[in-house]
């Protein structure tokens, strides 16, 4: 059964049935998926979701605030009440499903660590 790794992964679901859970805490992934007993370790996303989720978080919030400031001149401590809270629940809300999504992806095209090829045995 071919399950889409674009709607595995924002749905948290396995990438191999589409069903089971892939997380077992907030961020940490389950050994085996519930539903088709799929080995989960064989992939690992890394560091790039965090990476991903902070620049898309720089992307929107740092314009916001800019205009905020332009548009309506608050004083200093009004951004600092404001900007934090709103990254901080931006990055957690996002960080879950871009994590899965790059799992879903590397699941899909089967990647894995780079191995360098010896020349001498082609």
């Amino acid at each position: 059964m071919a399950v889409s790794a674009l709607s595995a992964g924002l749905k948290c679901r396995c990438p191999n049935c589409g069903e089971g859970r892939v997380f077992r805490g907030f961020l940490t992934f389950k050994e085996r998926c519930d539903a088709c007993g799929a080995d989960l370790t064989i992939a690992d996303a890394g560091d790039g979701p965090a990476f991903f989720v902070m620049f898309a978080a720089l992307i929107f919030i740092v314009p916001s605030a800019m205009f905020f400031e332009f548009a309506f001149r608050p004083p200093g401590w009004v951004h600092i009440l404001i900007w934090p809270p709103i990254t901080f629940a931006f990055c957690l809300f996002f960080l879950r499903p871009v994590k899965a999504l790059l799992f879903a992806l590397q699941w899909k095209h089967k990647a894995g660590e780079g191995r360098v090829q010896d020349s001498s045995q082609e």
